[in-house]
């Protein structure tokens, strides 16, 4: 994107402009999308039930319909809240998605800025979201909000770890933090001396696959991970005491996130924005990289959206111990034998 913007030699603040855009739409547009084809359809057709039907054809305009409702609710804060962190909450959580997606690589030149370091930044900002979450159930001064607060944090803490050790086999065979280096990577090698397919790293590094997922289920609080909203027990959690707009933008966090997560998972796994049979030089990914590395995303967040309309809700303890005496110790030895496959070949 940069090199394409020097191209035509935009000022400044004019390229600021049209990379706010494109962070916007690359929220936005993924976010959308996965609520209306997983959360209305998908999820329909798996309890055979036809799902939103009437607003706009097979029910296309029900996403818009729902923003409408949400918006011309009564937007209300709790008389004993601290209003200024109340209200901050769910602007903290919207905001880790528009930073991740300002590393991701979308085309050999379709980058918002390029960062040497665009694993270690995304796993930093990606966090910031459980900060709104930890605010809301403060601020809010309700006893099942605090608890789902406190429930989130305790799960980021144990889900963290599993999702960086995942990652970090990807970052020993790649040799690179930087994310669109790991895309030319895997676009650009080799498996047993054939070119031509490219060598997706999820070949190689299935399990890290397989324990990055399960970790970012679990960051998103999506079941079966989802203790810290637990409707039978808290209420919906941190966000019992939230209504109208701020409500909405929880629920755009919450599923913004999913798709950047969805991005980054594509990205280190799958290949990113490349194509096996196109050269990765070529200015036309710049134009079919977006779409490439959408279809990408809509196939990891199928998976995710299976697994959270499939399988039962877990105790606090069950997920606990899945995350220290599981997913850990997997992570580990995977990174253990990524690293001395790596020093033999």
């Amino acid at each position: 994107m940069s090199a394409s913007l020097t191209a035509i030699e935009l000022a400044y603040w004019q390229q600021s402009i049209l990379r706010s855009i494109g962070v916007l739409a690359a929220v936005l547009l993924p976010a959308g999308t996965f609520v209306y084809v997983f959360l209305f359809k998908m999820m329909s057709f798996m309890q055979s039930r036809l799902g939103p039907m009437e607003a706009g054809p097979y029910g296309s305009m029900q996403l818009l319909a729902e923003v409408g409702k949400f918006v011309q609710k009564e937007d209300l804060v709790p008389a004993k809240a601290d209003r200024r962190i109340f209200v901050l909450a769910p602007v903290i959580v919207v905001i880790a998605p528009f930073l991740m997606y300002v590393a991701m690589p979308f085309g050999p030149d379709a980058l918002f800025g390029t960062f040497g370091t665009g694993i270690f930044y995304l796993l930093a900002v990606s966090s910031i979201s459980v900060i709104g979450v930890l605010v809301a159930g403060w601020s809010s001064a309700n006893k099942f909000s605090l608890l789902g607060g406190l429930r989130a944090a305790g799960q980021l803490i144990a889900y963290e770890l599993p999702m960086v050790l995942a990652v970090l086999g990807v970052v020993i065979q790649a040799g690179t933090l930087d994310l669109q280096k790991i895309v030319l990577a895997q676009n650009d090698g080799e498996i047993f001396g054939i070119g031509w397919l490219g060598f997706p790293y999820i070949l190689t590094q299935f399990i890290g696959f397989m324990v990055f997922m399960v970790a970012i289920q679990a960051e998103l609080t999506q079941p079966p991970f989802d203790m810290p909203v637990a409707e039978s027990e808290l209420v919906a959690g941190y966000m019992t005491e939230y209504s109208g707009l701020r409500f909405l933008l929880f629920f755009i966090g919450e599923f913004a996130t999913l798709g950047a997560f969805a991005a980054v998972s594509a990205t280190l796994f799958l290949g990113g924005w490349g194509i096996p049979f196109v050269s990765s030089d070529s200015n036309v990914m710049n134009v079919l990289g977006p779409i490439v590395l959408l279809g990408k995303m809509m196939l990891v967040a199928f998976l995710m959206f299976w697994a959270r309309f499939t399988y039962p809700r877990f105790r606090e303890d069950q997920l606990q111990i899945f995350a220290w005496k599981v997913l850990i110790p997997v992570a580990l030895a995977n990174i253990v034998v990524t690293a001395m496959l790596k020093v033999a070949f």
